[in-house]
């Protein structure tokens, strides 16, 4: 291996070795304690050269972040994929599931998230395009079935004009009629999976498993999927 390749796979590695203690403070001390000494002196390094990697505490965030954005995006796309492209109900309920079993095996990762945003911290505009991984794919569901004419949109309800951002509709790939629907899904979605992981439904709900699955075909109806 040549010189400048070594010192690129030791910087891969180091890199790796501040991300997974980070990610490990996550877990004891939640995201707004996150330091950047802290994890230097976990790992054995002088803090100024864990700031060779990261240059500051937001710029390791933003890397926690997307990983955690690109993780369970992964999840629910294996997923997904693993159903026929004809069932869009059935895709709908992997997705929906995949993000559901991801954020219970990840609290800390999920609480980074989707949980309160951390004081002073001002997401940049990488973490867009992971943020939206598993939105984009319940959109992909849906005009798939818009495409081969099995979801109609309905009449009633708001236009994306009308209440959406404009150009949402068509950097889904959906009819204005049914984009404010599949936005309202979605984000049904992670409410339902958000009250679960922070206990917002503890002694409430006594089968969370079902009363998930039952959620998940309501916010189908509401598309609607066939």
């Amino acid at each position: 291996m040549t010189a400048p390749g070594a010192r690129a796979r030791v910087r891969a590695e180091l890199t790796r070795e501040i991300v997974e203690a980070a990610r490990r403070h996550l877990a004891t001390e939640g995201a707004a304690g996150l330091s950047l000494r802290a994890v230097a002196r976990e790992l054995g390094m002088a803090s100024s050269a864990v700031y060779r990697y990261f240059a500051s505490r937001d710029e390791l965030l933003t890397a926690l972040i997307v990983e955690a954005y690109d993780a369970l995006g992964a999840a629910a796309e294996r997923a997904e994929s693993a159903v026929a492209r004809a069932d869009l109900r059935g895709r709908w309920r992997a997705t929906c599931r995949a993000a559901r079993e991801w954020a219970l095996a990840h609290p800390h990762e999920y609480a980074l998230v989707y949980g309160s945003p951390v004081p002073g911290y001002a997401a940049p505009e990488a973490t867009v395009g992971p943020a939206s991984r598993v939105g984009v794919l319940l959109c992909r569901v849906v005009a798939d079935g818009v495409a081969a004419g099995t979801v109609q949109a309905r009449p009633d309800g708001p236009t994306a004009g009308a209440v959406l951002t404009p150009g949402v509709a068509e950097r889904l790939g959906l009819p204005e009629a049914l984009a404010p629907r599949v936005v309202t899904a979605w984000s049904g979605l992670y409410g339902a999976v958000s009250f679960e992981v922070f206990g917002q439904t503890h002694k409430v709900v006594a089968d969370h498993a079902a009363y998930f699955d039952a959620a998940v075909e309501r916010l189908a109806d509401l598309v609607p999927l066939p």
